[in-house]
């Protein structure tokens, strides 16, 4: 039952979202309006905003005030992927600091008519006014939501009413295309909460921390259930002192986790079963792929698994049945007694680790791979001399196909929590080639950048090193023996146009730069901010877009590489 009016619902909101495209108000694309929020501008709060009206290409931008907006709205309009509806906070110019969108005391703009208010400060989806449909390309970026929580209270179409115990900061009740981007979701029942009806869902570079219900194990930091999840860049902090929840719990098929911070919960990844057999069905529903995290396990934290994958509801029918691809990440245990890796709720899930760091600061055998049931490859992962398969005793599935053992695996700086590999680690070098299942898509090409950013990972050896991050050189300077061919900058630091040519020790000897094709450049967070063609054979000239940050960017081209350092 709860399947077929699943798909009922799915289907006449495509009908109603076609409909909607079709409208004559699939014309307002090219005359997107901006609305203003904040002081000096012409909307004096978010309720001021006329969110049952937005349209294709329609941006809110919301400006910080030193005190919290007391608002709480519902977004069920339809963006396209040229023109998303977008909400975004403009942060004070002088600290940094977000907007706070505050759901104590909050109000609801009276034109708005939504159900399950109680169930988060921002709802996506679900409305009688805007007309209930399937949103879409929604991007909500840059806001510091909080507040969603008991015993707390809001005046809605209800009048006074006190939010759910599963409350969120954000809570998509359905969507497709949502992004959630740049924001702080604190102090709720839950952080994120993203409901079945929720497809091709991005979250990234976020921090998601202090939420959750004291004695409670039900509410968590994340959340989600989706036809397609993807976290990345995220600081997912600890908990609310004293709730028992997750960091990170997914039901999604097709759940792609990486280069996020993922530090404390009861665990911190529980990626267990759906209960809608449109997402089990779905093949991407058996791969779970995770890489390039750093996994902090505190001492005194919930639970000693770090992982639980498979299922938790009893209905074995419905576990994920499939592996986890677990590789490239790095996790640090302060634990003073055991740390398990993962849980595999039955025999039918399997897990391929390879290529991790997987460092506990206890002495002795206090690391295993495997709680007791389940099928595990591990290949090549730094671990402490003395690791052992599981701590439950008797048989388990575990293939030892070769590791890289040691005292400490040689950290840039531990207790600073620089987790980069020192020029003498062990885990240089290291990796073997993943699995055919995770290559090209899942490849490590990128790394987590303290806090909530990224950056490409370059390969700077003659094979990967281990975990997390790839050690790098001196930005700016030229390795003492250069590779074959690299990106040299000039100036670099530099604030205006920039000069890039291809380089390296044949064209150092009369060689000719070789035709190429175009060259991207990357921000911090990994995302492409320039595409620059040739202005001659290995040469290119970048002139940075008003507005761009100063930082250090990526260039790469063709598998060549190089760093750029815009100055103030």
């Amino acid at each position: 039952m709860r399947h077929s009016s699943v798909v009922a619902r799915r289907l006449a909101a495509a009908a109603m979202q076609l409909a909607i495209l079709a409208s004559p108000f699939a014309a307002r694309d090219a005359a997107a309006v901006t609305h203003r929020v904040g002081p000096g501008h012409p909307l004096a709060a978010p309720s001021d905003v006329p969110w049952e009206s937005l349209a294709a290409g329609d941006s809110v931008l919301i400006a910080w005030r030193a005190t919290p907006y007391r608002d709480k709205w519902v977004i069920n309009r339809v963006g396209t992927e040229s023109a998303p509806i977008v909400v975004r906070g403009v942060a004070d110019p002088g600290t940094g600091a977000l907007p706070v969108i505050d759901g104590a005391n909050a109000v609801t703009r009276p034109q708005l008519n939504f159900w399950s208010e109680g169930r988060g400060v921002i709802k996506i989806g679900g409305s009688n006014t805007p007309p209930d449909g399937m949103p879409a390309w929604i991007v909500v970026e840059n806001l510091e939501i909080r507040g969603g929580h008991t015993p707390n209270t809001f005046t809605g179409r209800a009048g006074l009413t006190a939010y759910t115990a599963n409350a969120a900061a954000i809570f998509v009740e359905k969507g497709s295309h949502v992004t959630i981007r740049g924001c702080k979701l604190t102090g709720c029942g839950n952080g994120l909460f993203a409901a079945a009806e929720t497809s091709d869902l991005l979250v990234e570079g976020n921090w998601i921390e202090g939420n959750g219900n004291v004695g409670s194990i039900y509410e968590h930091n994340n959340y989600t259930e989706a036809l397609g999840a993807t976290f990345q860049f995220n600081r997912f902090g600890p908990l609310l002192v004293g709730a028992g929840g997750n960091n990170l719990k997914d039901r999604s098929a097709g759940t792609v986790v990486r280069y996020n911070w993922i530090e404390g919960g009861n665990r911190q990844l529980d990626l267990v079963e759906s209960d809608y057999a449109e997402l089990i069905d779905d093949p991407r529903y058996r791969n779970t792929f995770v890489y390039g995290n750093v996994l902090i396990e505190r001492d005194g934290d919930g639970n000693s698994q770090v992982i639980h994958y498979g299922g938790d509801n009893g209905q074995a029918a419905k576990y994920r049945k499939g592996t986890l691809w677990f590789h490239h990440n790095t996790l640090v245990s302060r634990r003073a007694g055991n740390t398990t890796l993962v849980r595999l709720s039955t025999d039918d899930e399997s897990a391929d680790v390879r290529d991790n760091v997987l460092y506990v600061t206890a002495t002795g055998n206090r690391l295993a791979l495997v709680d007791q049931d389940g099928v595990l490859l591990a290949t090549r992962n730094w671990m402490k001399t003395g690791w052992v398969a599981s701590h439950g005793g008797g048989p388990v599935s575990v293939t030892n196909a070769g590791q890289v053992t040691g005292s400490a695996p040689g950290f840039v700086d531990e207790p600073g929590e620089d987790f980069m590999l020192a020029a003498a680690s062990l885990c240089l070098d290291q990796a073997v080639a993943l699995d055919a299942a995770c290559q090209p898509a899942h490849a490590p090409t990128l790394a987590y950048v303290k806090h909530q950013a990224g950056a490409p990972r370059f390969l700077t050896g003659v094979a990967a090193d281990l975990g997390a991050f790839e050690r790098m050189g001196t930005v700016g300077v030229a390795p003492a023996s250069p590779p074959r061919a690299w990106l040299r900058v000039t100036p670099n630091p530099g604030r205006g146009d920039f000069a890039i040519d291809l380089a390296g020790a044949s064209l150092e000897t009369g060689g000719t730069p070789r035709d190429t094709g175009p060259l991207c450049i990357y921000d911090a967070r990994g995302r492409i901010v320039a595409r620059l063609a040739a202005t001659g054979a290995g040469r290119w000239r970048w002139s940075p877009a008003a507005g761009l940050p100063a930082g250090v960017y990526r260039a790469s081209v063709d598998g060549v590489r190089g760093e750029i350092v815009r100055s103030r």
